[in-house]
């Protein structure tokens, strides 16, 4: 049975190629809060703000029952996706993408680099 933190590890390192910390730090956590998850129950908000920044449910996170959610934004496991991965959703299609492309503008213009 995968705890809560085995599968947000699994979840990380599988989808961006992040460790826990890293993750801890995109989700705007402190890192020893995934690790008291070991023993300790999660705040619904500090869950919420890791299921967001991997793009996945709660439930997800919790049960491992749910299928992950797929990235609504894009495929991209880079900045660009974590970028993207923050557009509200009540923002239109149309919106989303142009944002997603104005970042992939700007980094061509600076040579590619992420």
């Amino acid at each position: 049975m995968t705890t809560l933190v085995e599968r947000i590890k699994s979840t990380a390192k599988n989808k961006y190629g992040w460790n826990l910390k890293t993750t801890a730090q995109n989700a705007g956590i402190g890192i020893n809060s995934i690790y008291r998850w070991k023993t300790q129950a999660p705040t619904s908000k500090s869950l919420q703000k890791v299921a967001d920044v991997l793009n996945v449910s709660v439930d997800f996170l919790l049960t491992g029952n749910e299928e992950e959610q797929s990235i609504k934004k894009t495929d991209d496991n880079s900045a660009t996706g974590v970028i993207a991965a923050h557009i509200d959703d009540d923002t239109p299609a149309e919106e989303q993408q142009q944002i997603i492309n104005f970042i992939e503008n700007l980094k061509k213009a600076r040579g590619g680099q992420d």
